[in-house]
């Protein structure tokens, strides 16, 4: 099992704050890796570095055995191979949900029109979206939404997703829908790396778990160990106040 993806030292900076502290991790090939942790904890910040959508301060993110924060690469490349899913969907609001999970694909990909209508509505169909594809954003449910911003971002037939509190933004009762599909992701394989405070579905569903506190990795290991058997005391407390909720 190769890694698709592997980071190194990784620092971030903004002005005078240091929000990444030397992120050492990896990813497998179809592996779900959750990253937990409290708000401010530079969860976010760490996923948002990984996509390029926030550069680096130091450090290096092997990806294919290159280091792609050399100047070299074609970062739109880079990116369209890691999809993104949003706490706030993200959609394009002027677009139907057929055009906003086509328009990559055409665009970035090269895609035939009909080859990426024919992909988007397998992924569609697999998020059960399908009876929406002439909607508006604006006419769907938030949940919904994010349906379809899987769906987007699975058109691109990336190498990993990455999820940033996806379910964040959600009423209650929507959350379900959302990490059904996610776990049906999970169970065909796809690499996931997700950050999230659901913190059942980081129990079920991840291959490993990562503790972030304070801008650095404070634990790490399989749910069993992170959820059952954590050995820092800031572990234990957060998960103290997690599951007491």
């Amino acid at each position: 099992m190769g890694k698709v993806i592997d980071i190194q030292h990784l620092k971030k900076n903004f002005g005078q704050h240091e929000v990444l502290k030397d992120i050492d991790f990896s990813v497998n090939k179809g592996e779900v890796v959750c990253i937990i942790g409290s708000s401010g904890s530079g969860k976010s910040t760490l996923l948002r570095c990984i996509n390029l959508l926030e550069k680096p301060t130091a450090g290096e993110i092997i990806y294919n055995g290159e280091n792609i924060l050399d100047s070299k690469h074609d970062i739109f490349a880079y990116r369209s191979k890691l999809g993104m899913v949003f706490q706030q969907f993200n959609l394009f609001n002027n677009m139907d949900v057929l055009h906003n999970c086509t328009v990559g694909p055409a665009k970035i990909l090269k895609q035939p029109e009909e080859a990426a209508k024919k992909i988007a509505m397998g992924y569609l169909e697999q998020v059960g979206m399908e009876n929406f594809i002439n909607a508006k954003p604006e006419q769907l449910s938030g949940g919904q939404k994010q349906r379809v911003a899987i769906a987007r971002a699975l058109s691109m037939k990336p190498d990993a997703l990455l999820f940033d509190e996806p379910t964040s933004a959600l009423d209650p009762e929507m959350v379900g829908e959302v990490l059904k599909v996610m776990k049906d992701l999970a169970n065909s394989g796809l690499t996931m790396i997700v950050v999230t405070h659901e913190m059942e579905f980081a129990k079920e569903v991840s291959d490993r778990v990562i503790f972030m506190d304070q801008g650095v990795i404070l634990e790490q290991g399989s749910p069993d160990d992170i959820f059952n058997h954590p050995k820092e005391v800031r572990t234990k407390q957060f998960l103290e106040r997690y599951l007491s909720k």
